[in-house]
């Protein structure tokens, strides 16, 4: 199987395991999955894919979560917490406002560390017990650290995360430490601590998890197996265009993946294959700039900024295989600013929807491609969100509004919360109650707002 949508299934070769094998997309050369320790090509050193004689169909899928599509997987179940299964809800408000047909938020901060990296890790922790190795690594903006921690915790197993200094909210850090992995805070920004995992993995030290790993991926495909499925059996069609943040473009990789393998085993047409669309931070948009000006390969950005600290990455190294994606389904790729972000963020609270910064870069590229006519009002849409929001709290905290203190008296709250001039937050939580079809939903987000608030002062308060 190439990475063109229209390849067909491929013949078992004779290093194949039980009808998988890891193939290089750029040479072509195969290799035992679980022989050895194997991330990049032996001989050209380009980027692995996980192959399966046997492509899957939707009839080959049962149970739920992650492990419903173990068809389409290396084993039969893996290093389990559950994962997967996460909601794909409707926001009709947005929708309307934004302007298309149907719009649906697939909420992957619902797994059980908060981010989608959960569905990798479940299948990249069994393929290391599969290798017998001893000490898993990888280096992170912090999605990928909490998951790793939790699932290497599940499975017995030593973990090492590398984290830019400075650069990782608070909860993220929180779970990795909390779930026992060794916390190593590097002087450089995401890229250089790769770098740095990708040596010691050389090395024999650790074993790599980040999504350089092909066997992350495959664990992550199946977001776009439930999304297809969850959308059909809502809608009777699958969705015109899956939009999605981009940091190291696994996601857009991974999804790209599970579409091709249901074109070549005939479940999926190829003109139902949803158009892939990237988005990223104007801060750290590599992948938007390849895209815009039609290139195969990603210019390296060495100085990368934004609050969405998920997607802070200059150097996206799925880039070879999520290219193809965009290219492929007719997508495009756009960057948004910092503001643009947080007013998603915003507006994806007001749905009661609470999400990081990162994940409501979807949100803000669907609003700015629909403004320009690149997107059209007939389109059907599923916006990705990856990690929840209290993965930063800090950042939920300011998009959010400040406390207010009051008297100790109920007649005194009373007069305050009615006083049209209170401030902020009594006029942000106004306009929620007017706008929300519940009235209950308000109080929900500011409760959760305030509540990461609290936890982030208290884990920094020994700092104090």
């Amino acid at each position: 199987m190439s990475l063109e949508l229209s390849a067909p299934a491929q013949s078992e070769p004779a290093c194949a395991d039980d009808g998988v094998w890891l193939e290089c997309i750029e040479c072509g050369e195969q290799f035992a999955p679980f022989d050895a320790i194997h991330y990049t090509c032996a001989d050209c050193d380009g980027l692995l894919e996980v192959r399966y004689a046997d492509p899957p169909t939707f009839e080959d899928f049962e149970g739920s979560g992650v492990w419903r599509y173990n068809a389409a997987l290396p084993f039969e179940e893996g290093v389990t917490l559950p994962e997967g299964d996460t909601p794909l809800h409707e926001v009709p408000r947005l929708r309307e406002e934004i302007g298309v047909d149907s719009l649906r938020i697939k909420h992957e901060g619902m797994n059980p560390t908060g981010a989608f990296k959960d569905r990798g890790m479940t299948v990249g922790v069994a393929v290391a017990k599969e290798l017998g190795v001893g000490r898993l690594a990888c280096a992170s903006t912090g999605n990928t650290s909490a998951a790793l921690a939790a699932y290497g915790a599940r499975g017995g197993m030593e973990t090492l995360v590398l984290l830019p200094s400075g650069k990782v909210a608070a909860g993220k850090i929180a779970q990795a430490s909390l779930h026992g992995a060794r916390i190593l805070e590097v002087d450089g920004n995401f890229d250089s601590c790769l770098d740095i995992v990708q040596d010691l993995a050389g090395l024999g030290e650790v074993y790599l998890l980040n999504s350089l790993n092909p066997f992350r991926l495959e664990g992550q495909k199946t977001i776009g197996f439930e999304i297809l499925e969850e959308h059909y059996e809502d809608y009777g069609e699958y969705p015109d265009r899956i939009v999605l943040p981009v940091g190291n473009a696994g996601n857009t990789a991974a999804l790209y993946k599970a579409f091709r393998e249901l074109v070549a085993s005939g479940a999926l047409d190829e003109d139902q294959v949803p158009t892939l669309t990237g988005v990223q931070a104007e801060g750290a948009a590599p992948m938007v700039e390849a895209v815009q000006n039609g290139r195969d390969e990603v210019r390296r950005w060495d100085d990368v900024e934004t609050r969405a600290t998920a997607i802070r990455i200059g150097n996206p190294v799925n880039a070879p295989k999520a290219l193809p994606g965009i290219y492929n389904t007719g997508g495009t790729a756009v960057a948004v600013s910092d503001d643009e972000i947080t007013d998603a963020q915003r507006q994806l609270a007001e749905a009661g929807i609470g999400v990081e910064p990162a994940s409501a870069a979807s949100v803000a590229g669907l609003r700015k491609l629909r403004a320009n006519g690149e997107i059209s009002a007939d389109e059907s849409v599923v916006c990705l969100t990856t990690g929840h929001l209290l993965k930063d709290p800090d950042a939920a905290f300011e998009a959010g509004g400040d406390p207010e203190p009051v008297p100790n008296d109920t007649e005194a709250v009373l007069e305050h919360i009615n006083d049209e001039e209170a401030g902020p937050l009594g006029g942000i939580t106004r306009k929620l109650s007017a706008a929300a079809d519940s009235p209950g939903v308000p109080a929900l987000i500011g409760g959760g707002i305030g509540l990461a608030y609290l936890a982030y002062r208290r884990l920094r308060s020994d700092d104090a």
